[in-house]
């Protein structure tokens, strides 16, 4: 397709903007690579669910995902794949970009679209799918004296996917047929259920014999205070509550078992190997690489580092996966929209204190209570399954072609 008028005059900034000189986060390795955009962090929540994915039939791709330089990605997406701010809309930092990754297939997410960028990958034969189209995400307001040249990016993709009829209608109006938008709803937002040893699952288990459980997970160490003074008010209506707490930081376990010997607790210490008995109050936990444990024991779960300003939150979808009901504190910026869906569909529940904590605690250790929060969770954490698997097999499929032409 010949370029318009409007997205030739765009490049021609583009080739005159100044900007520093690219460099990437890391090297390319050999084979595909897959890269995606993540405009917020709900994309690019719904990318790392996609890409582990992805990686669980196809080891060897590469994956990188590149986001607005504004936004800021939690650490642990970078253990799933490569994370780097996308290039500004100059011509050579996006030539630099595109010679250095080579990327097999683009994913980018809700529109924002960056006209130079994408034309740079089309022009190099990238495979480009929009997914999670969002209605007021194709304005290019400081550039509406350039004609067509949202619509003119917007066919560089190979296919669409809004997530309703409003996206679809605004594609319209910019000029787009029907026959170019998928409405398909939101990709899966989230990791998939987090695994956990068995045998372990299973001997404490018995050793609970059915004892009501609620975990306090990535607590901050000024928030320890608050989730003990929960605990003891719980306490005092459910005498065999057990509580279960993670630190953040593994590191702070020794601290914290000293805070807890402080208060007068009965503590068992998962670091020693020690196993909750019928008169401990506490289970101390020893960090994050067993959550898949603690989620699955506890329905009722406090996604801590929320209480205090600065943390910014956890990702909710871990215990929500599993069943755990979610509840949160007020200081949940990263994950702001995360944490409104679940609560929108009555499956996480916000609590500023001791007090609404333990009264949060005492109502859902009513099975009933939890099982429909729990409920609710499954809901949510398992939309957009089917528009995510429909995009993993386009990717597969193009994949295979990309490897059958050689």
């Amino acid at each position: 397709m010949a370029r318009s008028l409007g997205l030739s005059a765009y490049l021609a900034l583009a080739a005159r903007r100044k900007s520093a000189p690219y460099s990437p986060a890391s090297a390319r390795g050999a084979g595909r690579l897959v890269w995606g955009h993540a405009a917020t962090l709900a994309d690019a929540g719904a990318l790392l669910h996609l890409f582990e994915r992805l990686r669980q039939v196809r080891g060897d791709i590469g994956l990188l995902m590149t986001h607005e330089p504004e936004l800021t990605l939690p650490a642990d997406i970078r253990t799933c794949c490569t994370v780097e701010p996308a290039p500004p809309e100059n011509r050579d930092a996006i030539g630099a970009f595109l010679k250095h990754w080579q990327p097999d297939i683009c994913i980018w997410t809700r529109g924002n679209l960056r006209p130079a960028l994408i034309d740079g990958a089309s022009a190099k034969g990238v495979a480009l799918y929009l997914v999670n189209g969002h209605e007021d995400a194709f304005d290019l307001r400081s550039l509406r004296w350039l004609p067509d040249l949202v619509r003119r990016s917007l066919r560089a993709f190979d296919m669409i996917f809004v997530l309703d009829r409003s996206a679809r209608n605004r594609l319209l109006r910019l000029g787009l047929t029907p026959d170019e938008i998928t409405v398909s709803g939101p990709l899966q937002e989230g990791g998939g259920a987090l695994p956990c040893d068995d045998a372990t699952h299973e001997d404490l288990t018995a050793i609970l014999q059915g004892r009501p459980v609620w975990l306090a997970a990535m607590v901050q160490p000024d928030e320890l205070r608050t989730v003990t003074e929960a605990h003891r008010t719980a306490l005092s209506l459910a005498h065999r509550l057990l509580l279960v707490i993670t630190p953040d930081d593994g590191a702070n376990e020794s601290a914290f078992a000293a805070a807890l010997d402080d208060e007068g607790w009965r503590v068992a210490r998962w670091s020693r190997g020690e196993m909750p008995g019928e008169t401990t109050q506490i289970l101390l936990a020893d960090g994050s690489a067993e959550m898949g444990l603690w989620y699955r024991v506890a329905p009722v779960t406090f996604m801590a580092s929320s209480v205090v300003p600065g943390a910014g939150g956890r990702d909710p979808y871990g215990p929500a996966a599993l069943g755990s009901a979610v509840l949160y504190g007020p200081n949940v910026s990263r994950y702001l929209g995360t944490y409104s869906r679940l609560a929108a569909a009555g499956a996480a529940r916000i609590v500023k204190d001791a007090g609404t904590l333990s009264g949060a605690v005492t109502r859902l250790t009513a099975p009933a209570h939890a099982a429909e929060m729990a409920h609710a969770a499954w809901a949510v954490t398992s939309e957009g399954a089917e528009v995510t698997d429909r995009l993993l097999a386009l990717i597969e499929d193009t994949l295979d072609l990309l490897d059958a032409g050689g």
